[in-house]
């Protein structure tokens, strides 16, 4: 957490502030949402997503931001907040960051009411302030998120998964959403269109190369955000997979997809399979590629000035792909 708490350091006001302003815009008058409000907001990650939204605003509005800024954090969080809800209650899943779940502890259909209402406060806190341009860049967001996902589920049935189709897949189910968070902030500041575009492209290099360090995870053997070989126990195609299948012979191939399709609970089998994916170049090929999304991100940040902005950025690129969890 040190890294985070430096990369935090040059906008610990604005974050202090913001956590106090998406309280009040999560507040209804209904004491149980607040209840479970109140229970979500406690319970927030490293809040990587607002960071970025302010860290890119500083960075490209010369240290400025404004009350567009603070609401378009609020707007991304609110609305991520919706999407985490909901995919809990899909996974079927009862633990979220260490904690319970709102399906765990209110059932499914409060936790989805919870999701649709902070998905519509979300949704008003731009357009009751006008801010239409704010909305359509996490609209856009959203159907991506959307997509990509329903995409993963259409592709993961056949394992048939291609590199490209991969990327596509990573690109709108995770990197969308960090370059909405980049785009937001630029745009917040009323910048130019060429630099909104530049920094939502640095958001989706940055977001492409969390998804990988995420697939690496799957193949680690240190105790991690979660355990070794569930994306294989899960049938999810990640990229040290896809690589190695796409190389390996016939024989080796049609074994590897008998395991992954049919033998995915079998704790040995998959540990064969991990085994398999490292001996065979699956880890080094996917860090490869990790790292040129790395670098393609911190490229696009050349032509600004030295400021701490700009340092807490170029921090922020590198523990994306250097955090242990």
């Amino acid at each position: 957490m040190k890294i985070v708490s430096k990369i935090k350091e040059p906008i610990e006001f604005e974050m202090d502030l913001f956590e106090r302003k998406f309280l009040l815009s999560m507040s209804s008058k209904v004491s149980l949402l607040n209840r479970i409000t109140h229970y979500v907001v406690n319970r927030k990650g490293k809040q990587m997503r607002p960071m970025f939204v302010f860290l890119i605003a500083k960075m490209t509005g010369n240290g400025e931001v404004n009350d567009r800024t603070y609401r378009g954090a609020s707007v991304i969080e609110l609305i991520h907040t919706a999407t985490l809800v909901h995919d809990d209650v899909v996974d079927d899943s009862n633990r979220r960051r260490g904690f319970f779940s709102i399906n765990a502890l209110w059932k499914n259909k409060i936790a989805v009411l919870v999701g649709d209402y902070l998905l519509s406060k979300g949704l008003l806190l731009s357009i009751d302030n006008g801010d239409f341009d704010l909305l359509k860049i996490i609209s856009v967001a959203v159907r991506e998120m959307s997509e990509g996902e329903l995409l993963q589920i259409e592709k993961a049935r056949k394992l048939d998964i291609t590199e490209e189709v991969y990327y596509d897949i990573i690109r709108q189910k995770t990197a969308t959403l960090i370059a909405a968070c980049c785009a937001m902030g630029a745009q917040s500041i009323n910048t130019t269109k060429e630099e909104v575009e530049r920094m939502r492209k640095f958001g989706e290099l940055i977001g492409m190369a969390f998804q990988i360090k995420d697939d690496l995870f799957d193949y680690g053997e240190t105790k991690i955000g979660k355990p070794t070989g569930i994306d294989i126990k899960e049938q999810k195609m990640t990229l040290p997979l896809i690589h190695v299948l796409s190389n390996a012979n016939p024989k080796d191939k049609k074994w590897l997809i008998n395991s992954v399709k049919n033998h995915n609970r079998d704790k040995q089998r998959v540990k064969e399979v991990i085994a398999f994916v490292k001996d065979n170049g699956g880890l080094d090929y996917a860090t490869s590629k990790m790292k040129q999304y790395q670098e393609e991100a911190i490229t696009l940040l050349n032509n600004y000035p030295k400021t701490p902005y700009k340092d807490a950025l170029e921090l922020m690129v590198n523990y994306v792909i250097d955090r242990k969890k």
